[in-house]
C-alpha cells in the first residue's frame, strides 16, 4: 500500500466504515460508533468530535479509522473506534491516526486531556497508545463482553502543563493506597501530602425504598438534561444516560448508561445529589445486574472521601486513577478522579496480556480486591 491520505470522515464513508469495523471486530463490536449509521452520522457532523480515516491513495478504500469524541461543557475527550483493516496492520496507521488526532485536539488547546480504554487480549493496542504519549492509569476487569468477558486498560494523555496544576487531596480511604502508590511510581505524581485513613461506615438507609427502572432512552436523556444542565455535576462525562433508576418514594434518581451488547454500565449522575443515593448503592447495583450489566463503574472525585467510602463498603474496587481530569471553575486548576468498579462475574486474568508499564496497575488492583473480598487472617493466642 502506498502512503495513505489522512482526512476527516464524511457521511459518505459510513457504509465502508461499518465494513471496516466488522472486518476488525466481527459482529460483536459493542459501540454505536462502528455499527449504528444514525449515530455514526451524528458523530461525523458533531463539532466536538474529530473522526479521521486513512485512505489508500490509489483506490480510495478505507484502511483505518479513529476518532476523539468530546462534548459541550467538557475539556476531556475520548479516543475511540481505533481500527486498522487486517490487510494493513504493518503500515503504522494506528499510530499515525492517533498522533494526528492528538495534535489537532490537544496540541491546539481544544482539550485538556484524552483517554482511551484499550483491550488486553494482546499487548499491541497498549503499545500503540503508549508510543503516542498515552500513559496507563489502571485496569478495568471484566469491563466488556465481546466474544467473552474482557478486561480493559485505561490510558490517558494530557496537554502540556495540565498535570502540574492538580489540586491537592487531603485524605483518601485506605483501600486506595495501592493505586496511589502505583501512580506515584509510574507517573511521577506526588501524593505525599495525602493522608490514608479508614473508610467511613456504610451510610444507613433512612427507610426502605423500592427501585423502579425506566429504560426509555429519549425520555431519560431529556429528564437528565433538565436535572443536570451543568456537566460538572455528572459522575461520568462522555456517557449519555439511557436508563433511570428511581426510588418509588421519589427521594432520589440515578442515571446510568447501560450497554446491553457489551453488558456494562456506567453510573452517570444522581439527583438531588450522590449522597441521597449512596445508602441504596447495593440495591442499585443488584438492579443493574438483573437488568443485564455484568460490570458497573463510576468515576468519582478523589477528594470525596465519604462517597468513595460508600462505594468501597458495597464492594467496588479502585481500578484506575485519572489525574487532573476536570478543571475547577475558571480552568486554572484540576481535580483528580478515580474509577470505582464492581463486576458480578468471576474475574479470570489468565487471558490478560499486559505490557510492562501496565503491570503495576494490575498488581494494585489485585491487592485492593484481596483486601475487600478475602477474610483477614486471625491469629489465635
Amino acid at each position: 500500500m502506498t502512503e495513505p491520505t489522512i482526512d476527516q470522515a464524511t457521511p459518505a464513508d459510513i457504509a465502508d466504515l461499518r465494513q471496516l469495523y466488522y472486518a476488525v471486530y466481527g459482529p460483536h463490536y459493542p459501540t454505536a460508533l462502528g455499527t449504528d449509521p444514525a449515530e455514526m452520522s451524528r458523530l461525523i457532523e458533531d463539532p466536538h468530535t474529530l473522526w479521521l480515516v486513512a485512505r489508500c491513495r490509489r483506490t480510495g478504500t478505507l484502511a483505518a479509522s479513529a476518532a476523539i469524541h468530546g462534548e459541550p461543557g467538557s475539556r476531556t475527550g475520548r479516543l475511540e473506534g481505533l481500527a486498522v483493516h487486517p490487510d494493513h496492520r504493518a503500515a503504522g496507521l494506528a499510530g499515525a491516526l492517533t498522533e494526528e488526532l492528538c495534535a489537532r485536539m490537544l496540541g491546539t488547546g481544544r482539550l485538556d486531556s484524552v483517554y482511551a480504554t484499550v483491550r488486553t487480549v494482546s499487548a499491541g493496542p497498549q503499545r500503540v497508545v503508549s508510543r503516542n504519549g498515552f500513559r496507563p492509569m489502571g485496569i478495568l476487569p471484566n469491563a466488556v463482553d465481546l466474544n467473552n468477558r474482557e478486561s480493559l486498560a485505561l490510558y490517558a494523555r494530557h496537554a502540556t502543563g495540565v498535570l502540574d496544576r492538580r489540586i491537592p487531596v487531603p485524605e483518601v480511604p485506605t483501600p486506595l493506597a495501592p493505586l496511589l502508590r502505583t501512580v506515584e511510581r509510574t507517573l511521577g505524581i506526588d501524593f505525599g501530602h495525602t493522608r490514608v485513613t479508614a473508610p467511613l461506615p456504610a451510610p444507613k438507609q433512612p427507610m426502605t425504598a423500592r427501585l423502579e427502572t425506566v429504560e426509555a432512552p429519549a425520555f431519560v436523556l431529556r429528564r437528565f438534561r433538565d436535572r443536570f444542565p451543568d456537566a460538572a455535576q455528572w459522575f461520568y462525562p462522555l456517557h449519555s444516560p439511557n436508563t433511570l433508576l428511581v426510588a418509588d418514594d421519589g427521594s432520589f434518581e440515578v442515571y446510568a448508561y447501560l450497554n446491553r451488547t457489551g453488558r456494562y454500565c456506567a453510573l452517570v449522575a444522581a439527583h438531588p445529589d450522590p449522597a441521597a443515593a449512596a445508602a441504596y448503592l447495593e440495591s442499585i447495583t443488584r438492579t443493574l445486574t438483573r437488568t443485564g450489566a455484568g460490570y458497573v463503574e463510576a468515576l468519582l472525585p478523589l477528594s470525596q472521601h465519604g462517597l468513595l467510602s460508600a462505594f468501597l463498603v458495597q464492594g467496588f474496587i479502585p481500578s484506575a486513577l485519572y489525574p487532573a481530569m476536570r478543571p475547577e471553575s475558571g480552568g486554572e486548576s484540576f481535580h483528580d478522579y478515580v474509577v470505582m468498579s464492581r463486576t458480578a462475574e468471576q474475574i479470570d486474568f489468565r487471558g490478560v496480556v499486559v505490557d510492562e508499564p501496565l503491570q503495576p496497575y494490575l498488581d494494585a488492583y489485585v491487592s485492593a480486591w484481596a483486601s475487600t473480598y478475602l477474610p483477614t487472617p486471625e491469629v489465635a493466642s
